[in-house]
């Protein structure tokens, strides 16, 4: 679970560093004050969400993710502005990133603050909610019996010990039936 988690974080940082990347030198927001105020702010975490639903989790290329992918993105463009809403109100910390090109001021106004840390967070939250799939992260040993049963290995039957003497007739009641082309024979 753990390892899932640090995916996601990792998911998350790269396609939120590549939304603060297109926002930064792309269109040219250092800070979200400049031009469009708050509102680009929320449209631009709204965008993040769904890129991060599209590849964090199960992805839109796996088999059979489209719909699941379709969700999540649906999903991470609101819990991507109402994040936004939740780091400008409270998240109030300011930050020097003008080494890096990327400006300074409250992490909420900066793209190349705010839109890393919505991604990662919903980057591990996804990838979370990811973990009890089969052929997953899945304990070896529930792998190990999909695998038998693919493989078309019987199951492993279970024995009724009687409590008599165990004469013939508990020697009857382990053996199996016999199958219809035995009977009619």
């Amino acid at each position: 679970m753990l390892k899932r988690l640090l995916l996601g974080l990792v998911i998350g940082l790269v396609v939120g560093g590549l939304a603060a990347g297109v926002a930064i030198e792309g269109l040219g927001l250092v800070t979200f004050m400049v031009a469009g105020g708050a509102a680009l702010a929320y449209v631009l975490a709204a965008f993040t969400g769904v890129l991060v639903g599209l590849v964090a989790g199960k992805p839109i290329w796996a088999k059979g993710g489209q719909i699941e992918a379709g969700l999540k993105a649906f999903f991470g463009a609101l819990l991507g502005a109402g994040l936004m809403f939740a780091i400008r109100t409270w998240l109030t910390v300011t930050v020097d990133l003008s080494a890096l090109h990327a400006g300074a001021d409250a992490i909420g106004n900066l793209p190349a603050a705010s839109l890393p840390v919505i991604a990662m967070l919903l980057g591990g939250f996804y990838e979370l909610d990811n973990t009890g799939e089969e052929g997953g992260d899945g304990d070896k040993k529930n792998e190990k019996k999909a695998d038998a049963a693919k493989k078309g290995a019987p199951a492993k039957k279970a024995v009724r010990v009687s409590g008599g003497g165990g004469g013939a007739d508990a020697a009857e009641e382990d053996e199996e039936p016999a199958s219809p082309k035995k009977q009619r024979r």
